[in-house]
C-alpha cells in the first residue's frame, strides 16, 4: 500500500520498527488514538507502578500499526465520541 490518508511508513524514524513486527508498520497512528480509552481494540497489558498506579502498556500491541485496521479504528473512535455527547 502506498503512503496515503490510511497508511504512512517512516523508516527514517529512530524508533522504527517500534514493535516486533516483521512486515510493514503503519506509522499513521504512531501514538495510538485509543490509548486514552479504558477499552480499546488492541491487546494492551497493564503495569502497576511502585506507587500503585496502573498504566496501560501497549508495547506488545501492534493493532493500530496494521494498515488493514484503519477503518475499524476510525469507526470505533467515531462511535466512542458519539456516545460521549
Amino acid at each position: 500500500m502506498e503512503n496515503s490518508h490510511k497508511y504512512f511508513e517512516n523508516r527514517q524514524c529512530k524508533y522504527y520498527p517500534c514493535h516486533k513486527q516483521t512486515e510493514t508498520i503503519n506509522c499513521l497512528f504512531c501514538y495510538c488514538p485509543m490509548y486514552f480509552l479504558d477499552k480499546c481494540l488492541g491487546s494492551p497489558e497493564y503495569t502497576t507502578k511502585a506507587d500503585g498506579t496502573v498504566i496501560k502498556n501497549c508495547t506488545n500491541c501492534s493493532f493500530p500499526h496494521n494498515a488493514e485496521n484503519y477503518e475499524e479504528i476510525i469507526q470505533y473512535l467515531s462511535e466512542k465520541l458519539k456516545n460521549k455527547k
